[in-house]
């Protein structure tokens, strides 16, 4: 049997340059030279492995093309548009721009840099990068110069810095004091007692104003009025207003040299009292003349007017008879005759009508005088007409035994005298026959008629101016007599 063949050892730890390979164990026709791989060109530029690596075992996997190294992080450009957005005693604001080139490393924020000026001491101001394009440097000491330039900062690190082109004094500046007093104040102010006053009235100026307030040229008395000042506005406050509040308030707002001053008139108002007194002048026919005088207390704004009412000494009950009325006198007329009368008066102001009013003490009495009356002369109408027939007697028929009545209307003036005939006779007073006239209606009733009553009967109305007949015929038939009591 043939031998089997030795194991292949590996190769021990070598030097750099005796990295090659070793060849297979069985010959190949044309092996690739070892130099020409991407993997034995790395040592001939010099790097070599690492210590203790073991050589590649053939034949070795053809290996990747190293990745490139990324390239270098790079800072961005300097902000832009650097200026000074505000300033005052203790503090600067500045506002800027962000770099025109940011580039793949992007803007993770900005430094604040300061130091005085004639000098080079750099000094953050801000602990965290600052994210906004807008910063105020606090707790600076008023009159110092500052020179002041920011940096923006990302991975590739500071970019370069802009800074202002000139120191900045920290100092507010002045700006004068102007007081804007709303419209609605420009005029009189009016309230009513009790009200409570909250008016608000804004300013501007730099550095913050002095505000003070005055009344008359005297400062105001705070346990009535409150005043609360900011740096923009000034209230003027008033729990529950009283007359004594009515005046002419002056606001006075001062930046050290400059100041502005307004004023504001405010006036309360309540109900006014009642005139003064009130009397009777004068009486006659149906009317009064009354006088009033004004009322001691306005109600700190002018009288708008009287309201006069009157009462019967009877039912003693209050009614108006003039209201708005401008005057201090009047004459209440149309009262009634035989009436006792009182009146009284009350005033009138923009708040109202005053709760009490002025009553006369004297009452006036409508007399009853004596009436002359003469009626008017007039002819009086003539109303005389002869008797005339209006509606005519009509022809009928009755049966013997059975009752029948003749109708007929009559007019005239003198009321006409009515007879009634048969056969050219007057009736009279045959208790046969029953004769009713009423306004002019005239009837004549027949009694159970026989055989002798039927005829021609008549009407006859006659008054000093003339007379009238009208007639009719009546036929009296015998009752129908049945076939069986013919016999």
């Amino acid at each position: 049997m043939p031998s089997k063949p030795a194991p292949i050892k590996k190769a021990a730890k070598k030097e750099p340059e005796e990295k090659a390979p070793e060849p297979a164990p069985e010959p190949a026709p044309e092996p690739a030279p070892v130099e020409e791989t991407p993997a034995e060109v790395a040592p001939a530029e010099g790097e070599a492995p690492a210590e203790g690596e073991a050589p590649a075992e053939a034949p070795a996997p053809e290996p990747k093309p190293p990745t490139p190294p990324p390239p270098p992080k790079e800072p961005t450009s300097a902000p832009v548009d650097l200026f000074v957005e505000d300033k005052n005693d203790n503090s600067v604001t500045i506002i800027w721009s962000q770099p025109e080139t940011i580039g793949d490393s992007g803007l993770d924020g900005y430094v604040i840099e300061v130091c005085k000026d004639g000098t080079e001491d750099w000094k953050a101001v801000n602990q965290d990068l600052q994210k906004s394009s807008r910063y105020v440097i606090k707790n600076q000491t008023t009159g110092d110069r500052l020179k002041i330039r920011v940096v923006a900062v990302n991975e590739g690190g500071r970019s370069p810095p802009v800074t202002l082109p000139e120191p900045v004094l920290v100092k507010e500046v002045a700006d004068r004091p102007k007081v804007r007093l709303p419209r609605f104040l420009r005029q009189r102010y009016v309230a009513l007692v009790g009200e409570k006053i909250n008016l608000t009235i804004p300013f501007t100026g730099k550095p913050k104003p002095v505000v003070t307030w005055t009344k008359g040229g005297t400062a105001l008395d705070p346990k009535r009025v409150n005043i609360r000042s900011t740096e923009r506005d000034s209230i003027l406050f008033i729990r529950a207003a009283e007359r004594d509040d009515s005046g002419v308030y002056e606001m006075c707002v001062k930046v050290e040299g400059f100041e502005d001053k307004a004023s504001l008139t405010l006036q309360i108002v309540e109900l006014p009292g009642p005139p003064a007194s009130v009397k009777i002048v004068d009486t006659w026919g149906f009317n009064v003349a009354l006088e009033w005088t004004a009322p001691r207390d306005n109600g700190n704004t002018e009288i708008t007017g009287y309201t006069i009412q009157k009462a019967d000494k009877k039912t003693g009950d209050w009614f108006t008879v003039l209201e708005h009325y401008h005057r201090l006198n009047a004459t209440i007329s149309d009262l009634i005759m035989g009436n006792t009368y009182k009146f009284r008066v009350f005033s009138e102001n923009k708040c109202g009508m005053s709760e009490s009013a002025a009553v006369t003490k004297e009452e006036a009495k409508i007399l009853k005088t004596d009436i002359d009356y003469k009626p008017p002369e007039y002819k009086e109408h003539d109303f005389s007409e002869a008797p005339k027939f209006t509606t005519s007697l009509s022809d009928r028929a009755t049966t013997v035994g059975y009752s029948t009545k003749l109708l007929c209307s009559v007019r005239g003036f003198p009321k006409p005298k009515i007879e009634w005939m048969k056969n050219q006779m007057i009736i009279g007073d045959d208790p046969k026959f029953r004769q009713i006239c009423v306004q002019g209606i005239c009837s004549l009733e027949i009694r159970k008629p026989g055989n002798f009553d039927g005829g021609v009967y008549s009407c006859r109305a006659k008054n000093d101016h003339g007379e009238a007949v009208i007639s009719c015929k009546l036929d009296v038939k015998q009752p129908a007599i049945p076939d069986g009591d013919k016999k």
